[in-house]
């Protein structure tokens, strides 16, 4: 059965191209969200097995969802997306719970192994 992943980041762009990725790698995309209140919907709704977060977006950032999602279940494993210069954002989402990181623009190599590490 293929693992389901919520994406979420406020470019579309960026949303496709990630959607892409997985779906040509064997993941179901259930569902994109554009900021992090959305995204904390969403992952209520859909309970997917793994989200791609991004760290900046408007309304609320990716750290805060991703706590705000940890804290509704402490399972919930989330993929941080960031752009080059957000270490210390990066770090922040870490010790948030974040169980990886990849970093924009996306590699389809770099991104799979990241899914499959997280997916075992």
């Amino acid at each position: 059965m293929a693992k389901k992943v919520l994406i979420v980041d406020d470019a579309v762009f960026m949303r496709m191209k990630l959607k892409d990725i997985l779906e040509k790698n064997g993941y179901e995309v259930v569902d994109e969200a554009q900021n992090g209140l959305e995204a904390i919907e969403k992952y209520k709704a859909t309970q997917p097995d793994l989200v791609t977060m991004d760290i900046t977006m408007p309304e609320m950032d990716g750290v805060e969802a991703l706590k705000e999602i940890k804290a509704f279940d402490a399972d919930a494993k989330v993929l941080m997306c960031s752009a080059m210069g957000q270490q210390s954002m990066v770090m922040d989402a870490i010790r948030a719970g974040a169980v990886d990181f990849i970093v924009k623009p996306f590699d389809s190599d770099r991104v799979i192994k990241a899914l499959d590490k997280v997916m075992i």
